[in-house]
């Protein structure tokens, strides 16, 4: 008896009026600020190759401005410039790569769960490519080639590595701007999203699959469980904080 009283009493308690939850739960976008570390890093990393043509050719290969070379790197030698040079843009990109795990991993606790899905192995590119880049080059010296055929590797190597690893920069860094001008909700608040997932999921993601396919699947859903939970607990404390204040 002393129980349906409870119950009676809490339910004809004053109600939370819907704008006010809605504003105290809703979550304002917050951007992915990687654009602009990656176009920095692109800029720094075509400055180190414009550079180390320059000390390759004039320094290495001694196509004249020997004086100046000397003046500058005194007793050091031009290829060994350019490969301190070529660790310290690795350091960087490895700044770069734990900098944007970390911004896509709360990215997807907002529960952006596709963006950090789609942009799962595009974040990782960068860092793959210069490290191919730094085997490439351990290879070469290993190799002990003649000072010139050493030079033209050694620059050959390092142009490659441009080409490549910039294509991926500025894709990655278009995937990111379009995200961030999108200003979307989180995948489980739209409601296209959960109809497509739940219409899909029944039709395609029920019986055999393929073993690519299962692993999919199963990543999906962990990602939403984590996600789902998460956001109970926080959507919990927001309400019990209301509820107290009214």
């Amino acid at each position: 008896m002393s129980r349906s009283l409870e119950e009676d009493s809490m339910v004809d308690g004053p109600l939370i009026s819907p704008d006010v939850l809605h504003s105290a739960i809703r979550r304002e976008f917050q951007t992915v600020p990687t654009p602009c570390h990656a176009g920095l890093l692109s800029l720094l990393h075509v400055v180190f190759v414009v550079l180390s043509m320059c000390v390759g050719v004039m320094c290495v290969l001694k196509f004249g401005q020997e004086e100046v070379c000397t003046s500058i790197l005194h007793n050091v030698r031009g290829d060994s410039v350019i490969l301190f040079g070529k660790v310290c843009l690795w350091v960087l990109v490895l700044l770069f790569s734990g900098c944007v795990q970390h911004h896509h991993n709360r990215a997807r606790s907002r529960g952006y769960l596709r963006f950090y899905r789609q942009t799962q192995g595009l974040k990782h590119l960068p860092l793959t490519v210069y490290s191919a880049g730094n085997v490439l080059l351990l290879v070469l010296l290993a190799a002990q080639l003649p000072l010139k055929w050493h030079t033209y590797m050694l620059l050959s190597i390092l142009g490659l590595e441009l080409l490549v690893a910039l294509p991926c920069l500025l894709y990655y860094t278009v995937k990111v701007m379009q995200f961030n001008r999108e200003r979307a909700a989180p995948d489980v608040s739209q409601e296209e999203h959960s109809h497509n997932f739940s219409v899909t999921n029944l039709s395609t993601e029920t019986g055999f699959r393929e073993g690519s396919s299962l692993e999919e699947v199963v990543e999906k859903q962990a990602d939403l469980i984590e996600y789902l939970k998460q956001h109970n607990t926080l959507l919990s404390k927001r309400l019990l904080n209301l509820t107290a204040q009214h």
